[in-house]
């Protein structure tokens, strides 16, 4: 898959999924911190499928 997301998108998400993923742990320590797995990994693999249904691409255009 081609990657739709920017570096500063990519970071973004990966901080806040970490952020909310660290809920299991402390905070109210509950399952919702699940969630936080969602733009973690799209931020890892640099790929959304929203940004691909709405045909937006933050990855800058790389000139050949």
């Amino acid at each position: 898959m081609k990657t739709n997301e920017g570096t500063i998108d990519r970071t973004i998400r990966v901080v806040f999924g970490l952020a909310i993923l660290s809920l299991i742990i402390v905070g109210p320590q509950t399952l919702w911190g699940l969630i936080g797995l969602v733009p973690l990994l799209t931020g890892i693999f640099g790929v959304c499928p929203v940004y691909k249904i709405f045909g937006i691409n933050t990855c800058p255009a790389k000139s050949s």
